[in-house]
């Protein structure tokens, strides 16, 4: 359940608004937020699976970056699309990030996905879901 406050940008009658609502599933997805460290040895972030996709974004002015193991099969993952942006997809080199067994690692120390101090949202989605589930 979430509330809209009665400003215009959110809530107006005459507009129809989208919300799109995840929850974290255990071996197929994790949703969550992490706080930057501004360093090259960035932040680790567990999802307690392998992501195939990711998505992150401050709580600040940053666009939305969208990740995947099909642009960058290997690490140091470069390959970004900036999701609310009319950019095609680009090597950023300046915020690379690895994806791990269980999680995403930043390389950088850049605002965009490591800011010191700035708390970011993120959701990810696995690149084997339940592949590894113990059926009873």
């Amino acid at each position: 359940m979430f509330t809209l406050s009665n400003q215009g940008d959110v809530n107006a009658s005459t507009y129809n608004y989208v919300a799109y609502c995840f929850a974290p599933v255990v071996g197929y997805s994790s949703m969550g937020s992490y706080v930057g460290n501004g360093s090259s040895d960035g932040v680790f972030v567990y999802t307690g699976m392998r992501p195939r996709f990711i998505l992150i974004r401050s709580t600040g002015v940053e666009n939305w970056i969208m990740i995947d193991t099909a642009r960058d099969a290997y690490n140091i993952v470069k390959n970004q699309i900036i999701a609310n942006g009319s950019d095609a997809e680009a090597d950023f080199s300046s915020f690379p990030i690895d994806i791990l067994s269980n999680g995403f690692k930043l390389r950088n120390s850049g605002g965009r996905v490591n800011g010191s101090s700035t708390t970011y949202i993120y959701a990810a989605f696995a690149e084997s879901p339940f592949n590894y589930s113990r059926a009873r």
